[in-house]
C-alpha cells in the first residue's frame, strides 16, 4: 500500500498543475487507498511493533519519505504565498495524517460516506487550515 502511495504522491506532486490542486489530489488520493485498503492498513499501524527492528526501521524511512515528499507541496505552497504560514508545514502534515491513521477506528464501508467523499472532507479541511 505504501509503495503504492509513493508512486501516485509523485505522479501528484509533478504534474502541472498549480500546487494547491496537487496537494488536494494528493491529500485526497491517500484517504481513499488507506480506505481501499483499510483492513491491511489496520494491521499494519497494529502490528508495525512486531516488525524487526531492520523492518522496522526500513517502513519508517519509508514512510518518513512520503510525508517529507507531501511535506515539500505544503512548503512549496508556503513558499509562493498560496498557502498561510501560520502553522508550521510538519504539524499540518502530521494533522493531516493522524486522521487518516485513525480511519480504521470509526470508518465503515456501506456507510454514510463513501471513500471518495471521506477523501474530499479531508482533503478540504487541510486546504482551509493553509489558506492565508
Amino acid at each position: 500500500m505504501l509503495r503504492l502511495q509513493q508512486e501516485r504522491l509523485e505522479v501528484f506532486a509533478t504534474a502541472e498543475e498549480p500546487v494547491e490542486k496537487r496537494l488536494r489530489d494528493a491529500a485526497a488520493d491517500v484517504v481513499v487507498t488507506t480506505i481501499d485498503n483499510l483492513d491491511d492498513a489496520s494491521i499494519f499501524f497494529r502490528s508495525m511493533h512486531h516488525l524487526s527492528p531492520e523492518k522496522n526501521k526500513q517502513v519508517r524511512a519509508e514512510r518518513r519519505r512520503y510525508h517529507e515528499r507531501f511535506r515539500g507541496l505544503v512548503e512549496e505552497g508556503q513558499r509562493e504565498g498560496v498557502f498561510s504560514t501560520a502553522t508550521p508545514a510538519d504539524l499540518v502534515v502530521d494533522y493531516h495524517f493522524g486522521s487518516i491513521h485513525h480511519l480504521s477506528t470509526w470508518y465503515r464501508p456501506g456507510g454514510p460516506l463513501t471513500p471518495q467523499e471521506v477523501a474530499d472532507h479531508l482533503a478540504d479541511l487541510l486546504l482551509r487550515a493553509l489558506r492565508p
